[in-house]
């Protein structure tokens, strides 16, 4: 099913983002969490493309089928294009659609670590608007697109970066999902120019509690989050103690989804970092 129909469907969604196994996550361990988060019910599971050049999207693929396949979850692989050709994209969506896949989250992709990194020449994919545009021209399939409440890192400004979502939207993005944030006015102030701009299609919110300290940090400056200083206190406070940081920081997104309910139509993605004790946290404190 598409996601759009159900985003339409059922008054408010929610979801889980996953990542493919990888040095530190077995595939074993990782169909364990599957598993688990089945019983959760969500409305999709989302499952990652792998970051900085990481790229194993036969993972993806396969564990995005197992999930619509085995546990009748509807699932979306996310995609991304700064390092592919227009051919790989087409095998790939393909491949996809071979699987039953119907549902896309198409991005641009982190830049590869590697210096070397031998990009098409010339690239055939710069922005995300562009892979959205490939893929509609060609696919009956949904495409969902990320946005980013505090404006894109590499945007020059607020304003341009908004612009840009608004093309990104026009070339057929059927739904959004936001980056991480943790200050839920700038979720707000997204959603009045949203209207400004005649961006209608439906948005969820995007939301990653905060567990660890240092991998927050770290995530936080590779997409441009700021920490609020109450979150600050609570990492400060915790970060030496993990049951307690588990506690506050699922706290702390607990707050900000139920202030989301209560204050928007937004359905709730939650990036859990494959840890089912993350979704059940969450969702025995949410008002949904």
């Amino acid at each position: 099913m598409f996601i759009k129909d159900l985003l339409i469907k059922k008054e408010r969604l929610v979801s889980f983002e996953i990542f493919p196994p990888n040095k530190n996550f077995s595939i074993e361990k990782l169909y364990n969490v599957i598993n688990k988060l089945s019983d959760y019910n969500p409305d999709f599971i989302s499952v990652t493309y792998g970051a900085a050049g990481n790229r194993n999207y036969n993972y993806t693929l396969e564990i995005a089928s197992y999930i619509k396949e085995n546990l009748g979850i509807e699932s979306m692989p996310h995609l991304t294009c700064i390092t592919s050709t227009k051919d790989k994209i087409n095998d790939t969506v393909k491949e996809a659609v071979d699987k039953n896949l119907k549902n896309i989250l198409a991005l641009r992709g982190d830049l590869p670590d590697d210096p070397d990194f031998d990009f098409p020449n010339p690239l055939q994919f710069e922005y995300a608007s562009d892979l959205v545009g490939h893929i509609k021209k060609d696919n009956n399939i949904c495409v969902a697109g990320a946005c980013y409440p505090e404006g894109h890192i590499n945007s020059s400004s607020f304003k341009e970066d908004m612009n840009n979502l608004k093309y990104k939207v026009d070339m057929g993005t059927d739904f959004l999902i936001t980056q991480l944030f943790f200050d839920n006015n700038y979720f707000y102030n997204m959603l009045e120019e949203f209207d400004k701009l005649n961006i209608n299609v439906p948005v969820m919110a995007g939301i990653m509690p905060v567990t660890n300290s240092k991998q927050i940090n770290r995530i936080a400056n590779l997409c441009g989050a700021k920490i609020p200083n109450k979150l600050i206190k609570l990492i400060n406070k915790y970060e030496n103690d993990k049951k307690s940081m588990f506690l506050a920081g699922t706290n702390y997104a607990c707050e900000q989804i139920n202030d989301i309910i209560d204050n928007s139509s937004s359905s709730i993605h939650l990036y859990i970092m494959n840890n089912p004790q993350i979704a059940k946290g969450i969702l025995n404190n949410i008002s949904i």
